[in-house]
């Protein structure tokens, strides 16, 4: 049976399913299946909260397995609707490890109805309590005596409370508050106020004052509005007013003030805006709207009929809440967790048991811990690229590695701002600077002396952002290299193989895809780089691949796959997957080897005791090595879209220094996962 707790606040707008997701994100990178379930929905159609958790969790439960009654349900039959929600529980806790229950919102039911409710289904789900509070605008002493009561009116359901999370502790006051609920007897933790999670986006803006975008960029629309202006000052005043992150507000009719506040956006020494609003239903003139397209600016212009007042009212009661979409707040909210509460002492509260099971999530969130233990520098050169701005802003929040950008630093901070994103940890290098300039010419020009580069001839190769950025790793400027969004794999990987070279004792630069299933991580080598390898290649594939196995936490046990197990077959290609197992036996006789071998014989217990009897690699393979680039390919495309596994990489390995390349299709979370793995390479190094 699951263990589970039970999240709950006596009040709305305290953060608590902020907290849920924290906490559902922690627990699932340390158990095999978590689940979310909230007993009380404003509707049984899936919103986004509950959408968001589940996703957290890995995503492999349905939304109706996570919900319990309507507030409608609720109203209709309060008994009733207490046994649907115990039963709906039941069923979905017999299917996971741990369940993290978000209780209700405060959406329908008045507050301290709605705080007997949550304790009294607590008590009868058996969960304890996690009780979030808010410290926004309050003293400690108001903080305390809300916890009293909310304790007393728990214990009074028979419920017991576990834990306090006090959330939007303001700076300086989170020890006072931890005094003032050291009586409590119940363990505290404190989050600090992070206006940037209740922050409403501009798309939020634009719906709530039922506006048009009117000028700027729609994509723009994403971007948190962490406060508002109202510009009914003169424009100088206006100007020092101006904050990052800002709405400004103004009458329609006083359009003479946005070319001011456009180019206060563009320069570097003010505040980046998050988009203007143009209220009264009134439209700059023809001439005014010709300047204002004439700026060339994306900054989003919202025009709406609502007057000044009603659009003030509307914007400083709007809050927007954390959803797929918002990844910047997603990354926020979760490092926050992460620094602040102990995982461990979550774990050794709910008694949950270690299981040899290894999920996606739970090995991603290894690689990250791994990685923020010995941060290293990795170099960026398509910052230039959205998606490489957003997962650096994501790999910053969560402290993973120490970035740098290759760019015109002006240019891409202010695209950064524009996208709402928070680089300001980054370093930008221009691969002009002479700072490195000069040093990278004349080491290039060295190296390549024997193909006749000269001098002039580096300076100007160089430059180009992929040799630029491996000539960083190469000096030791920075430690590893990820690039690939916006160039060719030639174009990243041709520098590396020119400049770093391949390490002593390993004659081929060669890949491997980690293939996170539902329960174990596979690694797949060659299935990107090399058409055709010899038997002693492919024998340098297999121990670079059982070396990068190792490095990942897998243990290696090699399959060297072929059309034939043992010696039931013959041919060039069987014969070729033969010599090259007998190299590696000579070269690692550490390693636990097996070839050639057939696939089901390699992963299929049953089927290995039928083949091969007693080999120790039969039918518990972790290491697979494809006899050429188009079965593995093909191996690794097939195994990924039938078996919905993860597949991350490719994973370049051979390298003095890790380069690794991207897909130009890849996502952001493609990103992270590969700056995570280069920054555990460099740690090896």
């Amino acid at each position: 049976m699951a263990r589970s707790i039970y999240i709950t606040s006596p009040e709305g707008s305290t953060g608590k399913s902020t907290v849920a997701l924290g906490l559902v994100t922690l627990l699932a990178r340390e158990v095999a299946k978590v689940g979310i379930f909230r007993p009380v929905v404003k509707s049984i159609e899936a919103d986004e909260t509950t959408d968001l958790l589940i996703r957290q969790t890995g995503g492999t439960l349905e939304y109706d397995q996570c919900v319990g009654v309507t507030y409608d349900e609720l109203r209709a039959d309060p008994e009733g609707a207490l046994a649907r929600i115990i039963d709906r529980f039941r069923d979905l806790e017999r299917q996971c490890d741990v369940v993290v229950v978000d209780g209700s919102d405060y959406t329908d039911v008045p507050g301290g109805d709605e705080h007997s409710f949550n304790a009294r289904v607590a008590a009868n789900l058996g969960a304890p309590v996690v009780l979030v509070l808010t410290a926004h605008e309050r003293t400690a002493e108001q903080v305390a005596a809300s916890a009293e009561l909310s304790i007393a009116e728990i214990a009074q359901e028979h419920a017991f409370t576990a834990a306090i999370i006090v959330n939007r502790t303001a700076e300086g006051q989170a020890d006072d508050v931890r005094a003032a609920l050291a009586g409590l007897g119940t363990f505290v933790v404190t989050l600090p106020d992070l206006p940037l999670l209740s922050a409403p986006t501009m798309h939020d803006v634009l719906t709530a004052l039922d506006g048009e975008l009117i000028y700027g960029d729609e994509e723009l629309l994403s971007r948190e509005a962490t406060s508002v202006l109202i510009c009914g000052m003169t424009t100088e005043n206006v100007l020092r007013h101006l904050q990052d992150g800002q709405v400004a507000v103004l009458a329609g009719d006083r359009s003479s003030l946005v070319p001011a506040l456009f180019m206060a956006h563009q320069a570097d020494n003010f505040p980046s805006l998050a988009g203007l609003v143009l209220n009264g239903g009134m439209l700059p003139e023809e001439q005014m709207s010709k300047l204002i397209r004439g700026f060339g600016s994306n900054l989003p212009v919202i025009a709406t009929a609502r007057d000044t007042y009603q659009t003030a009212d509307k914007l400083m009661r709007l809050h927007g809440p954390i959803s797929r979409g918002s990844q910047r707040k997603i990354d926020l909210a979760v490092a926050t967790v992460e620094e602040n509460i102990s995982l461990d002492k979550i774990v050794a509260a709910l008694d949950i048991p270690h299981r040899e099971v290894i999920t996606p999530l739970m090995f991603q969130a290894r690689l990250v811990d791994q990685a923020r233990a010995d941060r290293k520098r990795i170099v960026l050169p398509e910052p230039d690229d959205d998606r490489v701005l957003r997962a650096a802003s994501a790999l910053l929040a969560r402290k993973v590695a120490d970035l740098i950008l290759l760019g015109d630093e002006a240019t891409v901070r202010a695209r950064a701002a524009e996208l709402g994103l928070d680089i300001s940890s980054a370093t930008v290098v221009s691969p002009q600077d002479e700072a490195y300039l000069g040093r990278y010419a004349e080491e290039f020009a060295r190296l390549r002396a024997k193909k006749g580069v000269t001098l002039e001839q580096a300076r100007e190769k160089v430059q180009d952002v992929s040799y630029f950025g491996t000539m960083m790793v190469h000096m030791g400027d920075a430690d590893g290299m990820v690039s690939g969004a916006a160039h060719t794999t030639a174009h990243t990987i041709v520098p590396s193989f020119q400049i770093i070279k391949t390490r002593p004792g390993t004659s081929i630069v060669s890949s491997v895809f980690l293939m996170l299933m539902e329960d174990r991580v596979l690694v797949y080598g060659d299935c990107a780089v090399n058409p055709e390898p010899t038997p002693e290649q492919l024998a340098d594939i297999a121990i670079s691949s059982a070396q990068t196995a190792s490095l990942f936490g897998v243990e290696p046990r090699v399959a060297m796959l072929s059309y034939s197990t043992g010696t039931s077959g013959t041919g060039a290609d069987v014969d070729k997957v033969r010599e090259a197992t007998r190299i590696v036996r000579e070269r690692a006789p550490e390693l636990s080897v097996e070839g050639p071998i057939q696939y089901d014989a390699a992963v299929d217990s049953a089927v290995a005791q039928v083949k091969l009897p007693g080999s120790e690699v039969a039918g518990r393979a972790t290491v697979f090595i494809f006899p050429d680039l188009n079965t593995g390919n093909i191996g690794y495309k097939a195994v990924q879209r039938s078996s919905g596994a993860v597949a991350v990489g490719p994973v370049l390995q051979g390298l003095n220094k890790p380069v690794n390349d991207l897909s130009r299709g890849a996502l952001v979370e493609d990103i992270i996962n590969t700056v995570v793995i280069t920054a555990v390479q460099a740690q090896r190094n």
